[in-house]
């Protein structure tokens, strides 16, 4: 049976590695559920890095932040420690450095600092790490449960010019509303919403690529079709993810920078 596994692909990266071996000795199609590859905000950023509108992409900022000022131990998110896979870091933390990956290749070092700040809390709900890419590139990478007023969702510093982008991509409070991947319009942002590519005072509004996440699903078929196609996120970057997490407990416990 072919399996596709939300985020995290497992609690640690060893373990993640047997779901790897594990797949591959079956032969079937296994991919992790980074579907957040798929958001408007960021197919609109690899648009504009791949066709030279930033020039060289220096830094990237990307945050999901949250207000949640009160605990809720029964959501297991909220209630399980690192073995089970709870606090911030494994449910936020994929989206953003999995986009970071993607979009300036892999990490050489990690720097992070991991906390609990709300009263109750029994896993991290506030996160902070910066990676140092194999590319010289940095990310500074955020995610909280309780930010009373959020920063931009990403703010990407390229040599010729920057990207800022503000609010969270329109596909799950759609979907959530009752809206279908096939509606006509879905997925698409209004003007407003768009973010902003330029120097200084010239900046100018850029349209925000539609949502896909359902193109997840379509690159998921051809893949077990056999169309000669590989997984929409494989097993690998998932693993990828998971080191660089580990590697972010172990600096924010240490006080230290971590080398992958």
């Amino acid at each position: 049976m072919h399996v596709v596994i939300d985020k995290p692909l497992a609690p640690s990266a060893v373990e993640a590695e047997q779901v790897a071996s594990a797949a591959a000795s079956a032969g079937v199609v296994a991919s992790v559920f980074h579907n957040r590859r798929w958001d408007g905000d960021f197919l609109t950023l690899r648009r504009l890095a791949e066709n030279g509108s930033l020039g060289e992409l220096r830094r990237l900022e990307s945050r999901f932040e949250r207000w949640r000022p009160e605990v809720d131990v029964d959501k297991w998110r909220e209630g399980g420690g690192p073995e089970d896979a709870g606090g911030v870091l494994f449910d936020l933390g994929p989206h953003v450095i999995d986009q970071a990956l993607e979009l300036l290749g892999p990490a050489r070092s990690v720097y992070a600092e991991v906390r609990s700040v709300r009263p109750g809390a029994r896993v991290d709900d506030d996160f902070f790490v910066a990676l140092e890419h194999e590319s010289g590139a940095r990310s500074h990478l955020w995610g909280t449960m309780v930010a009373a007023q959020p920063g931009p969702r990403l703010r990407a510093l390229g040599s010729e010019a920057a990207f800022v982008k503000w609010g969270l991509d329109v596909q799950e409070a759609a979907l959530r509303a009752g809206a279908h991947p096939t509606d006509p319009g879905f997925g698409e942002e209004p003007r407003e919403a768009w973010g902003l590519l330029g120097a200084e005072e010239r900046a100018e509004p850029v349209p925000t690529e539609p949502g896909r996440y359902v193109e997840f699903y379509e690159r998921m078929e051809r893949a077990i079709r056999g169309r000669a196609e590989p997984s929409p996120v494989p097993l690998e970057a998932g693993i990828a993810t998971l080191r660089v997490i580990e590697a972010a407990r172990r600096s924010a416990a240490e006080g230290a920078v971590i080398p992958l």
